[in-house]
């Protein structure tokens, strides 16, 4: 009796030992809020993942920024404080530039574009981006970006005159409106609703659901009806970490979490369209532009563009990827 019973111990603390080896808590910072979209679905994930796994994997968030910026989150990664992050994908451009080709300038004039092109692009980019040591399991759409201004912005030359708000080492920001021969104002983005308060700046650019989030536009009256950028992000693990997980597990993190951005992806569309209803109702006028300053506009775009490849924001051949599949959209829409 006394034999089996050591038996027993000694199979119980294997079995113990054995879990513990495989036990896993991947640490995730975002910037988004608790209670927003974003951290419902991760969180909702998180605890199917926990309970289908066994509680041999599980998470724990750090959202609000707690961790800083996306750039502090991803070299927080890199020393091991954290496992991963939900992070733009401008973020991500120093690990894989190409991962953020969608938000070229000027590059999408309509969400049809946007569902054909990226149907065609989503899984490549994603796989590359994991060659390069991060783990991704979609894209959420932030939507299209406008020019946002208290004052009416109908030619380049308007925009000059401007104070136009730039988040800092926004690389296609920059490239914009230096083409644009625009100085613009860098500030973190907790800042720029002091600085519209303030006078500090009075142009942004931003998504119609971050103008309202960041109560933004409380101090805008016109917005440039013409999207500027493709605005996306994702969460990403780092890889080393994700192949320490058991095969199995893999399989369901990718799988749960892959469900939960195709979600998030559809409900920023929903939301987006519907914040652009709200600024309309709310007096903030749609400018839309003459052909000549649009055409002005696009040709700053293409001078950015040149400029970010030059500068290795991203390649010659995606490049060429996505203007085929973007003119293949257009003839077909």
């Amino acid at each position: 009796m006394f034999k089996k019973l050591v038996q027993l111990v000694v199979m119980l603390s294997l079995s113990v030992t054995a879990s513990a080896v495989f036990a896993k808590t991947i640490k995730i910072a975002t910037l988004s809020p608790d209670g927003t979209l974003w951290m419902n679905e991760m969180r909702a994930g998180a605890e199917e993942i926990e309970k289908r796994t066994q509680g041999r994997v599980a998470f724990k968030f750090y959202p609000g920024g707690v961790m800083g910026s996306d750039e502090n989150v991803l070299r927080k990664m890199r020393i091991g404080q954290l496992q991963g992050g939900a992070v733009t994908t401008g973020s991500l451009g120093d690990i894989y530039p190409d991962i953020d080709i969608y938000s070229l300038p000027y590059l999408f004039s309509s969400f049809d574009q946007v569902d054909f092109v990226r149907k065609k692009m989503d899984k490549q980019l994603m796989d590359e981006l994991e060659k390069k040591g991060m783990v991704s399991f979609g894209f959420g759409e932030g939507g299209f970006s406008y020019m946002m201004s208290d004052s009416s912005l109908y030619t380049v030359e308007d925009v000059r005159k401007q104070k136009v708000w730039v988040p800092g080492g926004n690389k296609v920001g920059e490239a914009v409106f230096s083409s644009a021969e625009v100085s613009p104002v860098t500030l973190p983005i907790s800042d720029v609703l002091t600085g519209l308060q303030t006078g500090l700046v009075n142009t942004v650019i931003t998504s119609p659901i971050g103008a309202i989030a960041l109560q933004w536009h409380t101090r805008v009256k016109y917005v440039i009806d013409v999207p500027l950028t493709y605005i996306t992000a994702m969460m990403v693990i780092d890889k080393k970490i994700f192949d320490g997980l058991k095969k199995e597990d893999q399989a369901v993190v990718r799988e749960v979490m892959g469900a939960a951005f195709k979600r998030i992806d559809a409900a920023n569309r929903r939301d987006n369209q519907g914040a652009q209803e709200a600024l309309k109702q709310q007096g903030i006028e749609y400018i839309a532009l003459p052909k000549e300053s649009l055409d002005a506009w696009y040709a700053i775009g293409d001078k950015a563009i040149k400029k970010l490849q030059k500068d290795g924001s991203y390649s010659a051949a995606i490049y060429k990827t996505i203007t085929d599949y973007v003119t293949a959209a257009k003839a077909k829409h």
